[in-house]
C-alpha cells in the first residue's frame, strides 16, 4: 500500500513544514548543540507535528527522527524524519532548508518527500515509480565526464580531519575540471538536485539516515546511483554519501574514495 504511506508523508510534510515557515517568517531563538551545531523550537515542533500524523494512521511502525525519536533501522516499517535539514541557513534566514520524510519497509526507503515550505517546493517519489518536482518528472544529468558539471558537497560538523579529507577531495575534483563545486547546506536538497540534472554528483563525508533517506530514493527513481564514498551499498545508518547520475560514478569514487577516512 505504497500510495497510502506517500499520501501520509506528504501530509506529515505538510504539518512540519507550516511549523518551520511559521518560525522562519516571525523569527525563532536557536540552541547550540556547538556552536556551528544548531537546533531551535522549530525543530522539535515540526518533527512531534510530523510524528502524530504518522502514529494517527500508523500507529504500530516505528519513527526515527533526528531531535528526540529513536527506532530500530531494522523494524518492518520504519519512517525516517528530519523536521528541518538545513538549520544554519534557517538560521540565517537562507531559505535553502527542508522537511524530509522517508518510509522504509525491511530497511529499504519505499517513498519519499523533500519539502522547502517557504519556496513551496516538493520532490516526491515512490519505488518503481519514478520521481517529481512539483509534478515534473524528473531525470540526472546526462554527461558522462567530470568536466561537463557542477558537483555538490556537504561538510559534516567536524573540523578536522573529515574537514580536511572534504578539502582534499574539491582539489582533486578541480584538477579534473569540473565546472564548479556548490555547497548549500541542506543535504536533502543537494540530493534532489542530482535527481533534477543541476549537479553530476554529490558527497559528504558523513551524513545521518534523516538526511538522506528520502533523497536516496529520488536520485535513484530519477535514474541515478547513490553509495557510501567507498562504492558500499548505503546503509540505513551514519555513512559516507556519493550520489551520481550513475554514468559518473566510477570517476567519482576514484577520487572521493582516496579521501575518505
Amino acid at each position: 500500500m505504497v500510495d497510502s504511506e506517500l499520501e501520509v508523508a506528504q501530509e506529515a510534510a505538510r504539518a512540519g513544514g507550516e511549523i518551520v515557515a511559521r518560525y522562519f517568517r516571525d523569527g525563532v531563538v536557536m540552541r547550540s548543540k556547538e556552536s556551528y551545531n544548531l537546533v531551535s523550537d522549530a525543530d522539535v515542533e515540526s518533527e512531534q507535528a510530523i510524528v502524530d500524523v504518522i502514529r494517527r494512521r500508523f500507529p504500530g511502525h516505528a519513527v526515527l527522527g533526528e531531535e528526540s525519536h529513536q527506532a530500530d533501522t531494522s523494524a518492518e516499517h520504519l519512517w525516517v524524519v528530519d523536521p528541518l535539514d538545513g538549520t544554519n541557513n534557517f538560521a540565517h534566514r537562507i531559505p535553502q532548508f527542508a522537511v524530509s520524510i522517508a518510509y522504509c519497509r525491511a530497511g529499504r526507503p519505499v517513498c519519499g518527500v523533500v519539502y522547502n515550505p517557504v519556496r513551496d517546493d516538493w520532490f516526491i517519489a515512490a519505488r518503481g515509480k519514478g520521481a517529481t518536482h512539483n509534478g515534473r518528472k524528473l531525470y540526472v544529468d546526462e554527461h558522462a565526464r567530470l568536466a561537463e558539471v557542477l558537483v555538490g558537497v556537504g561538510f559534516y560538523y567536524d573540523r578536522g580531519a573529515m574537514m580536511e579529507a572534504t578539502l582534499a577531495a574539491i582539489r582533486d575534483l578541480f584538477h579534473e575540471q569540473i565546472h564548479g563545486i556548490r555547497r548549500f547546506g541542506a543535504a536533502s536538497l543537494d540530493l534532489c538536485q542530482v535527481a533534477d540534472g543541476m549537479f553530476g554528483a554529490f558527497f559528504e563525508y558523513e551524513l545521518a539516515p534523516w538526511d538522506f533517506a528520502a533523497g536516496q530514493l529520488i536520485v535513484e527513481e530519477s535514474g541515478g546511483q547513490v553509495t557510501t564514498c567507498r562504492g558500499e551499498p548505503l546503509p540505513l545508518a551514519k555513512t559516507s554519501l556519493l550520489a551520481s547520475n550513475g554514468k559518473l560514478h566510477q570517476a567519482m569514487l576514484a577520487i572521493v574514495r582516496g579521501h575518505h577516512l
